[in-house]
């Protein structure tokens, strides 16, 4: 673990008159290269919020770094140059951060920057092609932080691994074609979200894999279901029907209902379940809250305009996926992919409107975080 000589208190974004949702904003990352946090469902600290963590490529590579919540020193994790990059979460005890690398599934700890290799995959090719969806590489812990979940790709066929953190013993739980950004629900770890190929996308299954299962079937051949991700406390699924909203889906019903009209890109509830924070695209408003509490559909709340370039072309144009993949430019530190904290006080977001990628920290106003509370 390497002590990194760090400001983080420059300011990439000017914060705007009349937000009143935020109380101030910091600029978190430094330096003309890329940076980002986790994905938009992957907690950015641990519960205690003792680390942010954070990908950057300063050293000309994607490295984890870790930021200390007591005095806003970094620490370089990692030197490695297969590390993959949104494989990383860090477990919520604040103990250790899992990855992969090559074709290889890790930990380190923050504290020492001690590393423990967990398991070996039989295979060179790991994960898709592309930048987005499976191809991603995206894992999942589960709330106890005993269990780890790794999609891998074994030539024509995706296998789901279950690892046991405990005696660090995998299995194979799943097969299919493709299988990607893998969730636990935050109530039951025996229950694990994943997404399927983009016209079957939403699925979920037991850590055995016996009551694997669709949760969510189209309407029709044009509907772009995507970016799905668990509602806290209420063991349903919210999912992004671009560009139309976001529904709900109830895990034991099957029930769906709209949730919101807001044109969601990237959406997730903070831990209570009582709003979510989104990013938007074509037209981009800014990231937006959402109230979860009202017992009809909601709008949105302006959070704080990002200026990222979100760039994704496709994302403007009808559903593309019907006939196959596609190739498309959606490099994914280009997305706010916003992201609250634990105590639902702060929101997490990337941004590269100043021509690099960093990450901002927004601290919301006491009135905005004690609707938390």
């Amino acid at each position: 673990m390497v002590k990194v000589a760090h400001s983080s208190q420059s300011r990439g974004l000017a914060l705007a008159d009349g937000l009143g949702s935020v109380s101030s904003i910091r600029q978190v990352t430094r330096g003309a290269s890329i940076h980002h946090h986790p994905f938009f469902f992957v907690p950015a600290y641990d519960d205690r919020m003792n680390w942010l963590y954070f990908i950057s490529e300063k050293t000309g590579s994607p490295q984890i770094f870790a930021e200390s919540q007591s005095d806003q020193s970094v620490f370089q994790l990692t030197d490695r140059e297969d590390l993959a990059e949104w494989s990383v979460i860090p477990s919520p005890d604040g103990k250790w951060v899992y990855f992969v690398a090559g074709n290889e599934g890790w930990r380190v700890s923050p504290q020492s920057g001690a590393e423990e290799q967990m398991v070996t995959f039989e295979t060179s090719e790991m994960r898709e092609r592309g930048m987005t969806g499976a191809a991603m590489g995206t894992t999942a812990l589960s709330r106890s932080g005993r269990w780890w979940a790794i999609p891998v790709k074994f030539g024509a066929i995706s296998r789901f691994v279950l690892v046991d953190t405990e005696i660090k013993k995998a299995e194979i739980i799943i097969e299919k074609d493709t299988i990607g950004h893998p969730q636990f629900c935050p109530d039951d770890e025996d229950l694990i979200l994943y997404a399927g190929p983009l016209t079957d996308r939403v699925w979920i299954t037991d850590r055995s894999g016996r009551q694997n299962r669709r949760l969510y079937e189209r309407e029709h051949d044009q509907q772009w279901i995507t970016h799905e991700s668990w509602w806290p406390g209420q063991r349903k699924v919210l999912m992004v029907d671009w560009p139309h909203g976001i529904k709900s889906v109830d895990v034991a019903t099957g029930e769906v209902v709209q949730v919101t009209h807001v044109p969601a890109w990237h959406a997730a509830a903070d831990s209570l379940g009582e709003r979510i924070v989104c990013d938007t695209n074509f037209p981009d408003i800014g990231m937006q809250l959402i109230d979860l509490k009202e017992h009809e559909i909601s709008d949105g709340k302006l959070l704080f305009e990002s200026n990222a370039t979100s760039r994704g072309d496709h994302w403007a144009h009808p559903f593309p996926y019907n006939d196959g993949p596609i190739t498309v430019y959606a490099p994914q530190h280009t997305h706010p992919h916003p992201r609250f904290s634990p105590d639902g006080e702060r929101v997490i977001f990337t941004s590269d409107c100043t021509g690099s990628a960093h990450v901002y920290e927004i601290v919301l106003r006491k009135s905005e975080a004690k609707a938390h509370a």
